[in-house]
């Protein structure tokens, strides 16, 4: 028996092995088209990315064609460098630098040597490309940009570099993929599939036709369409209100959490990074440290949320049961918390509702001493504040389909054991959190989402800014209900009080006839501390809103950068916002008029003045305008408002 095994394990192995054998070198002719990878070219055939579309179909992206010039560095033969230069106007130490690094790359396989020609250049070059071995043409499609704005929603393509080629082996050197926006986020599904051809050249690397009949060859598949949830109408009339202003605006509809519209200025016009300018547009761009064209101010930056903050404070102190609606507390133009909060609503006794549409900092600090007081444990007491503030979504990335975004800051029991060395938290050392000032810090797009859980009464759908992917099904998880930790029953006083802030508070001035809107303003001190010396700027605008009332269908947050008080530029812009996605048209042509007229630009170089003048960094110094800590508006400020 022992005898028969190891003749037998031989015998099925040999079998095994000239199987094998005989698959690879007669069924399985991959391997056979490897192996005479030098008698045959591979040509790839690109598709279309798929196209961009808004919610209501309007076509926002589409493609163009366009033409790179490839290399095969090994098959270049004698050829006049001085005509191939002239004819595609570049200078002779262009093309000895673009030969070698196609060289570097692989003196065997295709590389971009030229990319993007436009048509006439195309033409051109195609009428003498024979005279030139070693070059060919490849027609590619690039984007064509029907509307010109929502660059910070698409994004833009560009060649890949040497470290994508690296990780991902579906791209060649010279192919293009998408950066930013949803062009990065939903590169997979635009870009489709490469077709590929199998070319079989003779003795003399003269192509003489398809290989085995084009039995490998496979056809390119076009890039799946995409239907956003922005309203083009909507987005366009945003960043008109907002020329000449820095800053944001995030629009989303409460019911399912799409995004309706995405601002932020300055920004700029797609087509820029489109074709052989595109490297010299994007380097200017990115360059320009004081505007930061590329910097997404809805989704990147975050600010104090100010006064906004209040609407949390309160709901917390009702779910908490430290107050109801009928809870007074006096206001003697502020309140005294150890420091004082200055305060614009004189003496007064306060209840909710004329807490909220008053914006009171007397009412709201009272209620956060005693949510923080409520529990003998400080730390635990912060922490359980912290986790009613995380449920409406701040203090997190939120999880929506774009490739950035800010977590913003929710302060909670391990950052101030650090802060405090592990001692007693007193509610009067982080009594600035109940105006939204201390270490609380949010993005605009986080500021919307606060206010859609409030417009919904108590929960979110995640924010997402694709609505339909042809022949996909949309994520679940944008489907799918966020609850907070306030009770439904609590948000009913607050949106009451909310109302009132147009009818009788401090946006009385902004009221749209016929449309009956929610609203909240948020004004902040902003200084900046450059080389040693503190500046004072102009207050930072804040403005959330949702409306209609009764059935909300937009939730809205903006945030004007040194833009004065509440209601100077946020609020109407807020509210134009508002009233146009609602009824579809403006009967505020007041309003109007004076936001797409105005401009703070004076107010911005002040700001570039001060940098220059001290000779500081202008991206460390706007990188502290968006940290630095601030404090709410004076009093005198705060009347203005009134």
């Amino acid at each position: 028996m022992r005898k028969a095994v190891l003749p037998a394990v031989i015998i099925i192995t040999s079998v095994i092995l000239i199987a094998r054998i005989f698959y690879l070198q007669v069924i399985d002719e991959n391997l056979k088209l490897q192996s005479e990878n030098n008698a045959i070219k591979k040509v790839f055939d690109f598709p279309e990315r798929g196209y961009i579309y808004d919610r209501n179909g309007k076509l926002l992206v589409a493609n163009q064609p366009s033409y790179d010039i490839m290399v095969v560095p090994r098959e270049i033969k004698d050829i006049d460098t001085t005509e191939f230069c002239s004819l595609l106007h570049i200078t002779k130490a262009d093309f000895i630098k673009k030969i070698e690094k196609a060289r570097v790359y692989s003196p065997m396989l295709p590389s971009v040597f030229l990319s993007q020609l436009n048509k006439a250049e195309y033409a051109a070059f195609q009428e003498k490309e024979r005279k030139f071995e070693g070059f060919y043409t490849q027609k590619r499609s690039l984007r064509d940009y029907q509307v010109n704005v929502g660059a910070n929603i698409f994004g833009f393509i560009r060649q890949v570099d040497e470290s994508i080629l690296k990780k991902n082996k579906y791209y060649n050197s010279g192919d293009l993929i998408g950066k930013q926006g949803v062009e990065q986020q939903y590169e997979e599904i635009l870009r489709g599939v490469k077709g590929v051809k199998y070319l079989l050249r003779d003795k003399h690397n003269k192509i003489i036709g398809p290989y085995k009949e084009g039995k490998f060859d496979t056809i390119a598949q076009q890039g799946k369409d995409l239907t956003l949830t922005i309203d083009y109408e909507l987005q366009k009339y945003g960043t008109e209100l907002m020329v000449n202003k820095r800053g944001g605006i995030v629009a989303l509809e409460p019911k399912t959490g799409e995004i309706l519209a995405l601002v932020t200025a300055p920004t700029y016009d797609p087509a820029l990074l489109v074709g052989r300018q595109r490297s010299k547009n994007y380097t200017a761009l990115y360059h320009d440290s004081i505007a930061k064209p590329l910097y997404d101010r809805g989704l990147q930056a975050t600010y104090p949320p100010g006064s906004p903050f209040k609407i949390i404070t309160g709901l917390i102190g009702l779910q908490e049961e430290v107050i109801d609606e009928q809870s007074t507390f006096y206001c003697n133009h502020g309140a005294n918390f150890g420091r004082f909060m200055k305060c614009h609503c004189g003496l007064h006794t306060l209840q909710l509702n004329n807490g909220v549409y008053k914006s009171c900092n007397s009412y709201f600090g009272n209620t956060y001493k005693r949510t923080i007081e409520k529990y003998k444990d400080s730390y635990y007491s912060v922490d359980n504040w912290a986790n009613h503030v995380r449920s409406f979504g701040l203090g997190q990335f939120l999880g929506t389909d774009m490739p950035i975004g800010s977590k913003g800051l929710v302060p909670d029991s391990k950052m101030y054991k650090r802060m405090y060395n592990g001692a007693k938290i007193r509610s009067s050392y982080i009594i600035s959190n109940s105006i939204g000032q201390g270490e609380v810090s949010t993005s605009t797009l986080q500021l919307a989402n606060m206010m859609a859980v409030v417009a919904n009464k108590g929960y979110y759908y995640t924010p997402h800014i694709v609505k339909k992917i042809k022949g996909q099904d949309l994520d679940k998880k944008f489907t799918t209900k966020h609850y907070s930790t306030i009770d439904k029953q609590y948000f009913t006083p607050m949106i009451q009080g909310l109302a009132d802030v147009y009818n009788v508070g401090t946006a009385w001035n902004l009221k749209v006839e016929g449309l009956e809107l929610c609203g909240k303003t948020g004004t902040a001190e902003n200084k900046i501390r450059v080389a040693g010396k503190t500046y004072q700027l102009k207050d930072h605008s804040i403005f959330v809103a949702f409306a209609p009332k009764e059935n909300p269908t937009i939730a809205i947050a903006v945030v004007v950068e040194n833009g004065y008080w509440g209601n100077r530029w946020a609020g109407p812009i807020a509210t134009l916002m508002a009233e146009k996605y609602v009824t579809g048209k403006i009967t505020r042509k007041d309003l109007e008029t004076t936001m797409l007229n105005g401009s703070l630009l004076e107010e911005y170089k002040r700001i570039e003045n001060i940098i220059y003048q001290r000779k500081v960094d202008p991206s460390r110094v706007q990188d502290s305008l968006n940290k630095v800590k601030v404090e709410i508006s004076d009093a005198k400020k705060e009347e203005e408002e009134n």
